[in-house]
């Protein structure tokens, strides 16, 4: 594997892992009033076409952080709006 690969999946990997703390406090305490439904529904609509870029490319760094942070986000955005 190349260098700008293993960058790819570097910067993939912390960005990625960056949402598992706001995932995992939402889930324990159901208080989601803080979050701005607006910059989540932005956010998870542009991580979507992250991946669809990521697949045009072929490019696997692209695909798994984003197909995992589209989770991830899409889980944030679900529970904002469940518990509002």
């Amino acid at each position: 594997m190349i260098l700008t690969e293993w960058v790819g999946y570097t910067a993939a990997m912390l960005t990625t892992v960056s949402f598992v703390p706001q995932v995992w406090r939402i889930l324990r305490t159901r208080h989601t009033q803080d979050i701005s439904l607006r910059m989540y529904v932005l956010f998870t609509a542009g991580v979507g076409m992250w991946l669809v870029y990521g697949l045009l490319l072929s490019s696997w760094p692209i695909i798994v952080a984003n197909t995992v942070t589209l989770v991830l986000a899409g889980a944030v955005l679900f529970l904002k709006l469940r518990h509002g």
